[in-house]
């Protein structure tokens, strides 16, 4: 892993000079060419919107997890469920809310908040929840382990030392974009 290279593109507003550069970073053997990392780059508009109908409806961030491996399992099925949304959308009725108005093509966020309907109709394999009788629960003398805490990380009022210091590399300017863009490569 740590011989992999990673190219950093700064990517600055050549007529406005108080316009801030923006960071970009490739991972990958070859870097595409500038029209294409443009394209990419404009192409991250659908993805943002992803990740923000992950956050608030999917509840993404919600849990409070306390190790990596369930962080990673958690963030796993964000994909799965937003497929499983995508695959339902052909059996879904809109069953709007009174404040809200029909919709003819649903939206991911109105999907979800009738799945429940699909659920009931499609079932689950998994069986009701029988009575076992009384959990033994800990046993006497267990010790408990804590969750390990973290000190809390404040934002700085300045910036950083690493963002203080100019990288001056190749510059290669796009006329018709009116974009300047540098390459950093660091292996």
């Amino acid at each position: 892993l740590a011989h992999q290279k990673l190219s950093v593109i700064r990517v600055q507003q050549l007529d406005s000079p108080k316009s801030k550069p923006l960071w970009l970073g490739w991972h990958g053997e070859q870097i595409p060419n500038l029209i294409e990392i443009v394209d990419l780059y404009l192409r991250r508009l659908t993805i943002e919107h992803w990740y923000r109908f992950s956050k608030q409806r999917l509840h993404w961030t919600l849990p409070n997890l306390g190790t990596k491996e369930q962080c990673d399992r958690w963030s796993d099925l964000m994909p799965m469920v937003t497929w499983e949304l995508w695959l339902a959308r052909g059996m879904m009725e809109d069953h709007p809310l009174p404040w809200q108005k029909a919709q003819s093509n649903l939206t991911p966020g109105r999907i979800a908040q009738g799945f429940g309907a699909v659920i009931a109709v499609v079932g689950t394999p998994a069986l009701s929840p029988q009575p076992r009788g009384k959990s033994p629960g800990s046993k006497k003398g267990q010790i408990r382990n804590k969750r390990k805490r973290y000190p809390i990380v404040k934002k700085g009022k300045g910036k950083f030392e690493s963002q203080k210091k100019k990288h001056k590399k190749d510059e290669i300017s796009l006329i018709n974009l009116n974009i300047c863009f540098s390459y950093l490569l660091i292996v």
